[in-house]
């Protein structure tokens, strides 16, 4: 079985990408497990800061990576609070301070609308010169208050185009359907097979 190093400390995000690369014969590994320490995410975009933690993984660890950088871009903030997302509300802010401060950012606010971008990055080895990078992002706008349970992050306040409830009020299978996540991942499992990684 192919293992590939996932360069996140994200629970929810382990079992999302778990879930979606177990019929590839693929265990992805959580980079704790290998006492990964956080590296500084010193890029200007999405891109850098994946490849940034994918290559910290890699050359940690010895084995391939895959690294996630993702954030919510809302329309009336000029993209905001984009790269800055897990920590909108300061380092170390917990989900629900993040999505507070920015339901207080769009207080009587109509102009709502809002998107997840998610850029992954799949590296070989620490210096791998050409990383498989795929982006996908998940149109819908900010709800007034948060809905639901499930999902992390901005998912209580994030309403899907086409949708009523919030991300966090779908189920598993309908997230990994919809998302910005399971839609870039579809792309690099097609990337990844391509180049023959797996079949």
């Amino acid at each position: 079985m192919n293992q590939i190093v996932l360069a996140s400390g994200n629970k929810g995000k382990l079992k999302e990408f778990s879930e979606l690369m177990v019929d590839y014969g693929v265990e992805i590994l959580a980079q704790s497990e290998f006492n990964v320490s956080e590296v500084a995410e010193t890029g200007t975009t999405f891109v850098e800061n994946a490849i940034i933690k994918a290559r910290h993984a890699a050359e940690i660890t010895g084995h391939a990576a895959i690294a996630d950088d993702s954030g919510l871009e809302v329309d009336f903030l000029q993209g905001a609070p984009g790269i800055y997302s897990a920590r909108y509300a300061g380092e170390g802010a917990k989900d629900q301070q993040n999505y507070t401060k920015l339901l207080n950012a769009l207080e009587n606010q109509s102009l709502r609308g809002a998107r997840f971008q998610c850029v992954l990055v799949y590296m070989r080895h620490a210096k791998d010169p050409t990383p498989i990078i795929c982006q996908a992002s998940w149109e819908g706008t900010i709800g007034f208050a948060p809905q639901g349970e499930n999902g992390h992050g901005y998912d209580p306040i994030f309403i899907p185009a086409d949708h009523q409830s919030s991300a966090a009020e779908l189920s598993s299978d309908e997230k990994n359907q919809l998302s910005h996540r399971g839609k870039a991942l579809v792309l690099l499992i097609a990337a990844m097979k391509q180049q023959g990684i797996f079949n």
